[in-house]
């Protein structure tokens, strides 16, 4: 099980974004979170096989309303994540 940090850019504020991110993770087994950023941005910390991880960030182009512009993947630290949550205060 990889952790991988997903940054993404584009209107992915307040358009429903985290809770199509939720609902897509729960669908799919991944844990993790999801975050706004103060600068615009999403932020997303997701544990999974890569097979599985390759298939929630290419769902991620489906939520409505949302228009992805950039979406960056980097694996970071390992972190422990029973569900999968949004974190409301951001970073």
């Amino acid at each position: 099980m990889n952790t991988v940090e997903i940054l993404i850019t584009g209107r992915v504020q307040k358009v429903g974004f985290r809770a199509c991110v939720k609902k897509i993770a729960i669908n799919l087994g991944v844990c993790g979170e999801v975050m706004n950023l103060p600068d615009g941005r999403v932020r997303i910390y997701a544990n999974a096989d890569q097979v599985l991880s390759d298939k929630f960030i290419s769902m991620l182009y489906g939520c409505p309303r949302v228009v992805i512009r950039e979406l960056a993947v980097s694996p970071c630290d390992h972190r422990d994540y029973r569900d999968f949550s949004i974190n409301r205060t951001g970073c």
